[in-house]
């Protein structure tokens, strides 16, 4: 599917609503902006949080381990 799509003064687009249906790409969704030699290729993108632990919150699930461990009885053969 080919469509000329407008950019506003803001540099926003927007893409036609069955082209969004059919790739996919709801309402606040993502899209890769990839420049190749043909041109500019979008796709749809997802992103997922990431959570960097801090030493504090090692420790934290440290000690929720071993609060764990130390509640299991362990069989010796």
């Amino acid at each position: 599917m080919t469509k000329v799509i407008n950019i506003n003064a803001r540099g926003t687009l927007t893409l036609p609503k069955e082209m969004r249906r059919r790739l996919g790409v709801s309402r606040n969704a993502q899209v890769v902006a990839e420049e190749t030699d043909g041109g500019i290729l979008l796709r749809p993108g997802v992103t997922f949080p990431v959570e960097v632990y801090s030493e504090e919150r090692l420790a934290e699930f440290r000690r929720n381990n071993e609060t764990l461990i130390a509640g299991y009885r362990f069989k010796k053969k």
